[in-house]
């Protein structure tokens, strides 16, 4: 016990978005393990800490913490990621990322930064000025960042603001000699990972899927509620076990991945074998069934469409497709515009429309009413008035979050610090013309799209 509360004390936990920012209200430097749920936070480096914090002797000044990146919007780019990673803030300011658990990266990083904001106080150096770092709570929060924003008096301003993509658009990526394939035939199925599996083996199932051609698409952990385990465990029903089933399947989350391949519904049904392991010891000996078997319940740990029809509504029912605005910045190049377009298209999303339009004060008061009298306002119209934008309508399921995450944090340096594969790290030359714009939520999406593309009918019309 004694062990459990020093562990405790070292590292604060960090599991809400609340809790984050009141954490950046230390003073000091805070370094902060983000972790995901399912796979706990580093404990490889807390004896490196434990050292650290004892060595230096700074309780003031040096802070431990564990955020869980699941929970945290802020930490939204970091999730789903199996490396470690480490941010490093300062009086609530994130100026440095480590990748992996590199310790002794991780130890010259701590000694070097404590000893400067040791000689700041002391008043033997001056705190070195970061070219306009954002706290890094407001970053991916349209209404904190214009708070921010006006408590610093700060005029230059940009906000920040699948139904399911058709394989078409990711032929050209993943299949370039597709148009001389006579024989291909790309299949989108459903495939699902039992909250067991899901919890012991991810690594090694994700792994065999990559080994074996597959692309995932999109990939979604959820809590299946009583009736949609006994949904998708209806071939198990008159089985004894089928209570046990149903209990396992809501007891935790399942992963459900959208899979893409040539010929994939018949690949992915010989790969996982049959449905019980009692048939797959019989008929696919070498199957996953087999390979990933549990001792508690006699079953396939994975599941699979049994048609192409079964998996188009069960990819549509696990994955809605959702619509958000996006917004090309005059200021980005045409050869930068195709890029960024093959980013989008990369990512899954589906262009659903598109126009080239120069975002007078009128047509930008569609997307940008929310800042509309503030003092900054004006900058804003000003860099719309350069030229003409391109704005879209991006859908995939997910697509406001998604889309947010591909777009970055709205500081470019901060983008390449924190999210360096994302569109503003790569194309943004300031906070304000950062080469892209969108929706901060469903509701807000909607309302842009519906002002700017009046003929626009949501995929889901739940939406609205």
């Amino acid at each position: 016990m004694a062990g459990k509360k020093r562990e405790i004390q070292l590292q604060a936990v960090v599991n809400s978005q609340s809790l984050w920012d009141e954490m950046l209200q230390n003073k000091g430097l805070t370094v902060i393990d983000v972790y995901q749920a399912w796979c706990g936070p580093c404990k490889a480096m807390q004896t490196l800490f434990r050292k650290l914090k004892n060595e230096l002797n700074e309780d003031e000044l040096l802070h431990f913490v564990v955020a869980e990146a699941d929970n945290i919007v802020t930490l939204q780019p970091f999730r789903d990621k199996c490396e470690p990673v480490f941010l490093f803030s300062v009086n609530g300011k994130i100026i440095a990322k480590i990748n992996g658990a590199n310790a002794p990266l991780v130890n010259q990083k701590i000694i070097n930064l404590v000893n400067e904001e040791k000689k700041i106080a002391a008043g033997e150096m001056v705190r070195p000025q970061l070219q306009f770092i954002i706290i890094l709570n407001y970053i991916l929060d349209f209404y904190s960042l214009e708070e921010y924003l006006e408590r610093q008096h700060i005029s230059q301003f940009c906000d920040v603001e699948e139904n399911i993509t058709d394989v078409n658009h990711f032929i050209d990526m993943f299949f370039p000699d597709f148009k001389n394939m006579e024989n291909l035939k790309l299949e989108k199925i459903l495939a699902l990972l039992r909250p067991a599996l899901f919890q012991e083996k991810k690594e090694d199932v994700l792994k065999i899927i990559e080994d074996e051609g597959f692309k995932i698409l999109m990939q979604r952990q959820i809590v299946l509620s009583e009736e949609e385990a006994q949904t998708l465990c209806k071939e198990y029903e008159n089985e004894d076990y089928f209570g046990n089933l149903i209990e396992k399947m809501t007891s935790g989350p399942s992963l459900a991945l959208v899979l893409v391949r040539d010929h994939g519904l018949q690949h992915w049904k010989e790969l996982i074998g049959p449905g019980s392991v009692e048939k797959a010891k019989e008929y696919l000996p070498e199957s996953l069934c087999i390979r990933f078997a549990m001792e508690d319940l006699p079953i396939n740990q994975l599941y699979g469409s049994d048609s192409l029809e079964a998996a188009e509504m069960e990819i549509q029912y696990f994955f809605p497709p959702q619509s958000t605005l996006a917004l090309l910045k005059p200021h980005v190049t045409q050869e930068q515009r195709e890029e960024i377009l093959k980013l989008i298209r990369e990512a899954g999303f589906e262009i659903t429309q598109m126009k080239e339009m120069l975002l007078n004060e009128e047509e930008a008061e569609k997307i940008y009413s929310k800042i509309k009298g503030k003092d900054f306002y004006q900058d804003v119209l000003e860099m719309l008035s350069e030229g003409p934008s391109l704005v879209m309508v991006l859908t995939k399921w997910n697509a406001v979050s998604d889309w947010r995450q591909l777009m970055g944090p709205v500081e470019p340096d901060e983008a390449k610090l924190l999210s360096p594969d994302s569109i503003r790290a790569k194309f943004g030359r300031s906070v304000l013309k950062n080469a892209v714009h969108g929706s901060s939520n469903t509701y807000e999406a909607m309302e842009s799209i519906t002002r700017i593309f009046e003929e626009f009918v949501p995929e889901n019309p739940e939406e609205n």
